[in-house]
């Protein structure tokens, strides 16, 4: 499974770099967003100049990809994370710990263009789809 990032996701409407070239390669059962990922993108739905436009693009395409939730599983993997970077002095964002520990908990592939936040990130399988 891959696991969309917040800005692979705004890159894909954006349509910027190869994000959507990848993204429409892979079947949508392939393709899962992090909760935490969702709620990012809605406030800038929200937040937008063209709104209701943006609701309705994004409603359609919640609807055709899983949107994985911050689970007990994914919080124990969070608080993981976050404790070993914080000992190492590499924390990430806030946010980001907890898009990296759904895509650690679902076994997923975390598709981000973000490498040098989350490659500090142990165990946490990534691609780049930008490029």
């Amino acid at each position: 499974m891959y696991v969309l990032d917040t800005n692979t996701l705004l890159d894909y409407f954006r349509g910027r770099g190869n994000v959507a070239k990848n993204l429409l390669a892979t079947s949508p059962g392939e393709v899962g967003l992090p909760a935490v990922a969702a709620y990012e993108v809605w406030v800038g739905v929200l937040g937008s100049r063209n709104a209701q436009r943006r609701q309705t693009q994004y409603e359609l395409f919640l609807a055709t990809v899983a949107v994985l939730p911050f689970d007990a599983i994914a919080s124990r993997c969070a608080a993981g994370i976050r404790h070993e970077l914080e000992r190492d002095g590499q924390a990430i964002g806030p946010l980001d710990t907890l898009i990296a520990a759904t895509a650690v908990a679902n076994d997923a592939t975390l598709v981000t263009h973000n490498m040098r936040e989350f490659e500090r990130v142990r165990g946490l399988k990534l691609i780049d789809w930008h490029g």
